[in-house]
C-alpha cells in the first residue's frame, strides 16, 4: 500500500489532505514543520509527499531536492497559499511532481495525487532490470542521478535529444552515452562541431557533394549526415550553426532526407540526433539569431547538466576517478590523497566546471610526479588563496588579491577568473545587506532588487545565504 506524508503547518489542510487520502484507500503521516518533515522522509518509505513551500523553520523548495534523493525517492505535490507563478516554474524545474494553490477543492488534491500514484506504478512495473553504461560520467549526486535518470529514458528512444549547460559540464559524455545505449550502438556516433565549421563551406561538410560541383571538387565526398545514416548525428553547439543553414538542415531532420551539392538527385540518411549548447537558445530565438522551428525540433527532450558548483558532493569521486586515469596512463602506482585536497577542492567555486577540475588534476599530477600524495600545495595558488580566506571566515569566492601572486606568470589567474570573482563578492556583499533589510521576506527582496523570485532562490543557495521567508 503507497504510503503518504504531508508537510503543513496548517493542522487543518493536513487533516483535509489525510481524509482525502485515506478515502481512497492509503495511508497519510502529517509533519508540521520542515525538521520534523525531513527526519520522517528518510526514516519512512513514502511514494507521495505533499509539502508546503512556507513552514516555521524553513522554505519547502529548498529541500526539495533533499526529499526527491530519500531512498524511496517521492513524488512531490508543492502546496501553497501564495500567488507566486515563479516559484510554480521553480518548482516544476526541481522535479516536483504538481504544484496545487490554496484553498484547493478535494478534487483539484485528488487528480494530482492518483495521477502521481498511476505514474510511480507504470514506471516501477516498466523500469527495464540493465545497467547504463555511464562511462566518464562520475557523480551520485541528487542532480546528477536525476540526469542519469534522463539519459536512461533517452537510450531508450529515439527522440531527438537536447543537451543543455555550462561549457565544461560533460554534454559531449552524455551525447555518447546516449548512443552507447540505444539501439543504434553498433553504428557511427558522427560528431559536428558547429564551431569549427567555416560558413563557406557547412554546406559541403554536412550534406557532401559530386565530383566537379566546385573548383577543387576533383571527386565526390560523402557528408557527416550520410556518415551518420543507421546512427547518431551529434550536433555540438547547435547554437553557432548558420542561420542560413538552419532552414535546410531543418528539412532534413523533418524528412531524413537531403541533396549533396552537385547532385541531381537526393539521398536518405536515417540518423538520431542529439545536439547540445551552452547558449540560451530560447533568447536566440527573439533577437532573431535561431529558428524557432528548428528549436522545436531539436528539444523534443532537453537535459540540462548542472555547474559543478551546485554538485560539489561529487567533486571527491570525479577526483579519484581521473586520477587514477593518468596514473595508469603513465604506467605509476595510484596516488593517495590527503583529506585537506578534497577540502579545498570542495571550497573552490569551479567556473569552468568538470573540464576546469580535471586540468587542475593533470596539473597537480605533474607537480607532484612520483610523490605518493597529493596535497594542496600540488593545487594552483590562486585556489588555495581562496581556500585560505574562507578559513578567517571569508567566501572563497570573493575577489583574488592579486598582490600574493609574485612566484611565476603562470600563477596569474585570466581576466575571466578576475571578473568572476569580483561579480561574485559584490553579488554576495548585496543579497546579504538586501536580506537583512528586508528581513528574509522574498516577494519584498524581489521588488527591491528587480530579480525574479527563481534567479533570487538560485543566487541565495549559491552564496549560501539561508534566512529568508
Amino acid at each position: 500500500m503507497a504510503r503518504i506524508l504531508i508537510i503543513d503547518d496548517d493542522e487543518m489542510m493536513c487533516a483535509m489532505i489525510s481524509q482525502m487520502v485515506e478515502r481512497v484507500g492509503y495511508r497519510a503521516d502529517s509533519a508540521y514543520t520542515l525538521a520534523d518533515g525531513m527526519e520522517k522522509v528518510f526514516a519512512g518509505s513514502y511514494d507521495v509527499v505533499f509539502l508546503d513551500i512556507r513552514l516555521p523553520d524553513g522554505n519547502g523548495l529548498s529541500r526539495l531536492a533533499d526529499i526527491k534523493d530519500a531512498p524511496s525517492a517521492p513524488d512531490v505535490i508543492i502546496i501553497t497559499g501564495s500567488e507566486d507563478p515563479d516559484g510554480a516554474e521553480l518548482a516544476i524545474k526541481n522535479g516536483a511532481w504538481d504544484y496545487v494553490q490554496k484553498p484547493a477543492s478535494i478534487k483539484e488534491m485528488t487528480l494530482p495525487f492518483l495521477r502521481a500514484l498511476q505514474y510511480r506504478d507504470e514506471k516501477n512495473a516498466r523500469r527495464p532490470l540493465v545497467s547504463i553504461n555511464r562511462e566518464g560520467i562520475i557523480g551520485n549526486s541528487p542532480q546528477m542521478k536525476y540526469c542519469l535518470d534522463l539519459l536512461a529514458q533517452a537510450a531508450g528512444s529515439e527522440v531527438n535529444v537536447l543537451l543543455t549547460g555550462e561549457t565544461g559540464t560533460g554534454k559531449d559524455l552524455f551525447a555518447q552515452a546516449i548512443h552507447a545505449n540505444g539501439l543504434r550502438s553498433e553504428r557511427n556516433f558522427v560528431i559536428v562541431d558547429c564551431t569549427a565549421l567555416p560558413e563557406t563551406l557547412v554546406e559541403s561538410v554536412l550534406f557532401g557533394y559530386e565530383k566537379g560541383a566546385f573548383t577543387g571538387a576533383d571527386r565526390a565526398r560523402e557528408g557527416l549526415i550520410k556518415q551518420a545514416d543507421g546512427g547518431t548525428l551529434f550536433l555540438d553547439e547547435i547554437g553557432e550553426l548558420p542561420l542560413p543553414i538552419q532552414k535546410s538542415f531543418l528539412r532534413v531532420i523533418q524528412e531524413q532526407r537531403f541533396r549533396p551539392i552537385g547532385s541531381k538527385r537526393e539521398e536518405k540518411s536515417d540518423f538520431r540526433l542529439i545536439a547540445a549548447t551552452n547558449r540560451d537558445l530560447d533568447q536566440m530565438v527573439r533577437n532573431g539569431q535561431f529558428r524557432e522551428d528548428l528549436l522545436f525540433r531539436v528539444r523534443s527532450f532537453t537535459i540540462e547538466l548542472p555547474p559543478l558548483r551546485d554538485h560539489l558532493e561529487d567533486v571527491k569521486d570525479i577526483s579519484t576517478y581521473y586520477m587514477a586515469k593518468l596514473c595508469d596512463r603513465h604506467g605509476i602506482g595510484t596516488k593517495g590523497f590527503s583529506p585537506d585536497f578534497f577540502e579545498t577542492l570542495s571550497l573552490y567555486s569551479w567556473p569552468g566546471n568538470v573540464r576546469e577540475l580535471i586540468h587542475i588534476l593533470e596539473r597537480a599530477f605533474t607537480v607532484a610526479q612520483h610523490e605518493p600524495t597529493l596535497f594542496p600545495q600540488h593545487l594552483p595558488k590562486h585556489i588555495r588563496i581562496q581556500v585560505a580566506r574562507s578559513s578567517i571566515g571569508k567566501d572563497p569566492r570573493e575577489q583574488i588579491d592579486l598582490r600574493e601572486i609574485k612566484s611565476s606568470p603562470e600563477e596569474l589567474p585570466t581576466i575571466k577568473e578576475i571578473r568572476e570573482n569580483a561579480v561574485a563578492e559584490a553579488e554576495q556583499g548585496y543579497l546579504q545587506i538586501l536580506m537583512s533589510l528586508t528581513d528574509g521576506n522574498i516577494k519584498e527582496a524581489c521588488n527591491i532588487s528587480g530579480l525574479s523570485r527563481p534567479r533570487l532562490y538560485a543566487l541565495l543557495k549559491k552564496y549560501h545565504i539561508t534566512k529568508f521567508t
